[in-house]
């Protein structure tokens, strides 16, 4: 008994339709993780505003403007005071529990 493969890589008993041959070249079947082109580091940096930071408690929230998402941002990750309402630049660095902003300065 032979056993084939459709089009649709199912198994099937009968043979394949000669007319639906594809031909692929080996040198276009990419096996593992694809390279992935360098990014630009300004690509990387989100612009926000601080919609609430708790100074005693060290830790608040950056809505960024692009998509609009709430990041969270400890007290850590300032280079300089920051306090709500302030416009802000930042990075996304994901963590355990989702993304936290980094490298937050005062936007000018």
């Amino acid at each position: 008994m032979y056993a084939y493969l459709d089009e649709n890589g199912n198994l099937s008993s009968t043979p394949p339709d000669p007319k639906k041959k594809i031909v692929v070249k080996a040198e276009d079947i990419n096996i593992g993780v694809p390279k992935h082109e360098p990014v630009d580091p300004a690509d990387l940096i989100r612009k926000g505003v601080v919609t609430f930071f708790n100074d005693s408690k060290g830790y608040g929230f950056i809505k960024d403007m692009a998509s609009q998402e709430s990041v969270f941002v400890h007290i850590n990750s300032l280079t300089e005071q920051i306090k709500e309402n302030n416009l802000v630049t930042f990075e996304i660095e994901m963590g355990p529990k989702g993304a936290n902003a980094v490298n937050v300065k005062l936007s000018k």
